[in-house]
């Protein structure tokens, strides 16, 4: 199959392509620098730059059968100013709607478009169980994540399959919230953010390539998909899991007032609970590899 991969340079992208070229697929990538591209993702990779403009776009869609979009601003590490909110906005929703012009345009269409969202498009839910059929908030990431999966849900109207992916914190090596999240354990500083009670969604990043793949697929996946985990837990569980994981202490809890100096109001989805189930992915049959944070942890961190 020939598929067609936005954010491949990304920490989720350059897993899900390297997972994709091992079971014998091949990959277009829609990148801003060719040659980064090609340094990070490899020469058996085609690539096609975005300033090369829609019809570029067009011709490249055109010879694929499906569509992986992971593209999108990090939403933490910076303050969320009225530019940072347009940047996060036009990476997503902006850049979302051009590919589905583009796939409208196509000739043949790809069949299938999945497409990356988040749980923030939860909102603060503090106890409440949620599932996809859970309706959204009326906050600025969840705003974001609803116009995001409206974008992409546009590609119904060209006849084709759209599976849109509501990710929690994604776990691997290399990259991604981890990364940011294990220094304090290092220095012997660890712990959970504030009192730790709010819900903390997750899943192992093996894990989430693979719910990509199979939504892809399979024809079953339609709408809304939570990709986290099974077993749901709190963030001071979460501490107390990646602080046995390392080795490392996890009493030390960062507070609110902290994290508000630092980020801002991104640092409300570091407070942000969301108790998220995996319902659609549990009644279409996925076998996750690591259900379970320990192991997760283990395999990511441990050594």
């Amino acid at each position: 199959m020939r598929i067609f991969v936005t954010g491949a340079t990304g920490f989720i992208g350059r897993a899900l392509v390297s997972h994709l070229r091992q079971r014998g697929n091949s990959v277009v990538a829609w990148v801003r620098s060719d040659t980064r591209a090609i340094a990070i993702l490899g020469n058996g990779v085609d690539v096609v730059s975005m300033g090369a403009g829609q019809d570029a776009l067009v011709a490249a869609l055109s010879g694929c059968e499906a569509v992986i979009n992971l593209a999108g601003e990090p939403i933490l590490g910076r303050r969320w100013t009225a530019r940072r909110r347009a940047k996060l906005r036009s990476s997503r929703v902006d850049l979302t709607g051009q590919i589905v012009a583009a796939i409208d345009a196509a000739n043949p269409k790809p069949r299938v478009l999945v497409s990356a969202s988040a749980v923030g498009f939860y909102g603060d839910r503090g106890e409440e169980l949620l599932d996809e059929s859970s309706a959204p908030r009326d906050d600025f990431l969840s705003r974001l994540c609803q116009d995001w999966e409206a974008a992409a849900q546009a590609a119904a109207g060209s006849g084709i399959r759209v599976v849109t992916v509501r990710t929690g914190v994604v776990l691997g090596r290399g990259g991604g919230a981890l990364s940011q999240m294990t220094l304090p354990f290092k220095l012997g500083a660890g712990g959970p953010i504030g009192l730790g009670r709010q819900f903390f969604p997750w899943i192992h990043l093996d894990d989430l390539v693979s719910l990509f793949v199979t939504a892809m697929e399979n024809d079953g996946y339609r709408g809304a998909v939570n990709g986290v985990a099974p077993e749901i837990v709190r963030n001071r569980q979460f501490a107390h899991a990646l602080g046995t994981a390392m080795h490392r202490p996890s009493l030390l809890p960062t507070p609110r007032l902290a994290l508000r100096a630092i980020f801002g109001e991104a640092a409300t989805v570091l407070f942000s609970s969301q108790r998220v189930e995996p319902q659609a992915a549990k009644r279409l049959g996925f076998t996750w590899k690591f259900p379970e944070l320990d192991a997760a942890l283990r395999d990511v961190v441990g050594g």
